[in-house]
């Protein structure tokens, strides 16, 4: 979704999806973290994401 946004710069629709899609990761990431530490960690290391 992100190389096809920076081709289309002006596909707003896809930009709100990409949106959407990034918060509901926070969010499990944010549930991950307060209920299962390790699996958090296992998930943010196997994505190479940082928090």
């Amino acid at each position: 979704m992100t190389g096809h946004l920076q081709v289309k710069k002006k596909d707003f629709a896809t930009q709100r999806s990409l949106i959407r899609l990034v918060g509901k990761r926070r969010s499990i990431l944010d549930y991950l973290q307060k209920n299962d530490i390790e699996r958090y960690r296992k998930i943010i290391a196997d994505l190479k994401i940082r928090k």
